[in-house]
Formats: structure tokens, C-alpha cells, sequence
């Protein structure tokens, strides 16, 4: 039964994987892509290194990957919600940062899999790699969750149960949409492909935009704080 739904399932999205696998087949498109990520990830560091200074280390470590795996994308996010000079905050804003933050963990555990898993070991599994790549995305996930409240002083029991509550709806969410379509678009290229690398980039933003209004909802029922208001940071709050 469950074979034949994913069957069905992926010839239900045959007319959406014909319509976007030649592009991120295209060397070309791959190429260009790279240079707009170096661009964006160039304003980002000149901002937050002359306008945003007092922004912690945690979240400029967090802007930088968002901006390295989504490019202009996680610029624009990084622009609206991130920056000290926004006119005010507001739970979409704070949504958007508190989805930035797992995105900027869960990517890495993703990126991590599927190059390992795919890439330099080959495996011809679907279901080890993609079950591989789930594990590394939630292990990253978490870390980037208990490390700051360990910092914080919080004991580790408390620290993973607190991870557990707040990160599992979204970080679920955003590795089902990722991964799920980078299997369905790539999961048989390989690590020399141009088909590899821009299913991997474009799985990786459907992800983000899957998990963003969890993420809201989250912050909106109290589930989560989110991450703190950029426009109340200065030197003082840096430090």
C-alpha cells in the first residue's frame, strides 16, 4: 500500500519535476546561481559588519548560512526581519527569524547527508540515504537549540526536552518538504551533477517556506519565544 501512494504521489509531481529538473540540470543556471549567493553573501557581511555589529554571534553564524544556502532569497529575509532597522518588530518578523535558525542548523545536517550519504559513499538505498539524511538534519537541528541553552546555564535533560517541544513540529515540516523533493528531483544523479547540487539548493528553500507559518503559529501560541528583536540590540545588548 504504501508503495503504491508513493508511486502514485510522484507520478501525481511528474509534471512538476519536468518543468523545473532542466533548469537546475543547466551547468549555466548552476553557475549563475553561484555568483548571486557571493554577491548576497557579500551584503550581508558588509551589513552586519557595519550596520548590524551588535547583532549576537549566534545569529550572524545563523544569516551567513541562511544567505549560503538560499542566496538573494535569504538575503531579502535576512533584510526584512533581521536588521536593526526595521521600523518595528512583529510575529511574522519574529517567525521568519525563528525559522531562519532552524533552517541555518537543519540545512547543515541536510548538506551534510546528502553529500556524504549520496555523494561520497554512494549509497544506492533511497530509504538508508534519505533516513541518513532525516537523522543529520534533526542532530544538527537540536544542536543549534541545546548549545546556546546549555550556554544559558540550563541543565542538558532540560535543555533536549526544551529542543524536543519547540523544534520537532517545525524542523519536521521544513526535512519532509526538502528532502522529499530532493529525492523526487535527484535521486538517482550524482555528486558530479549540475542536477545534484540545484536540487539540493532548491529543495533546501521549499523547505524554509514550508516551515515558516509553522514556525509563526508556534510564536503565536507561545510555544516558542522566537529570536530576540534586532531592533532593540546595541553595543550594550551585544555584550
Amino acid at each position: 500500500m504504501l508503495a503504491d501512494s508513493l508511486a502514485g504521489l510522484s507520478d501525481a509531481l511528474a509534471p512538476f519535476r519536468a518543468a523545473v529538473v532542466p533548469a537546475l540540470s543547466d551547468p549555466t543556471v548552476l553557475a549563475a546561481w553561484a555568483v548571486l549567493v557571493a554577491l548576497a553573501l557579500g551584503v550581508l557581511l558588509w551589513d552586519l559588519r557595519t550596520r548590524n555589529a551588535a547583532i549576537p554571534s549566534l545569529m550572524k553564524g545563523v544569516w551567513t548560512l541562511v544567505v549560503l544556502y538560499a542566496g538573494p532569497f535569504g538575503l531579502a529575509v535576512y533584510w526584512r526581519s533581521g536588521r536593526s532597522e526595521m521600523a518595528r518588530d512583529s510575529l511574522w518578523r519574529r517567525g521568519a527569524r525563528s525559522t531562519a535558525h532552524c533552517f541555518s542548523g537543519c540545512g547543515a545536517g541536510e548538506v551534510t547527508g546528502v553529500v556524504v550519504l549520496v555523494g561520497l559513499l554512494a549509497i544506492e538505498s533511497t530509504l538508508a540515504t534519505t533516513l541518513g539524511t532525516f537523522a543529520l538534519a534533526y542532530l544538527f537541528g537540536y544542536a543549534l537549540t541545546v548549545g546556546p541553552l546549555l550556554q544559558d546555564g540550563e541543565s542538558l535533560g532540560t535543555a533536549v526536552r526544551d529542543a524536543l517541544y519547540t523544534e520537532t513540529p517545525s524542523i519536521t515540516v521544513m526535512e519532509v518538504v526538502a528532502i522529499g523533493t530532493d529525492v523526487l528531483l535527484a535521486g538517482e544523479a550524482t555528486i558530479g551533477t549540475a542536477l545534484f547540487w540545484g536540487a539540493l539548493i532548491f529543495s533546501l528553500s521549499l523547505g524554509f517556506v514550508a516551515a515558516y507559518p509553522i514556525n509563526v503559529a508556534l510564536i503565536a501560541v507561545g510555544v516558542k519565544e522566537g529570536m530576540g528583536d534586532p531592533t532593540a540590540m546595541d553595543g550594550a545588548s551585544a555584550a
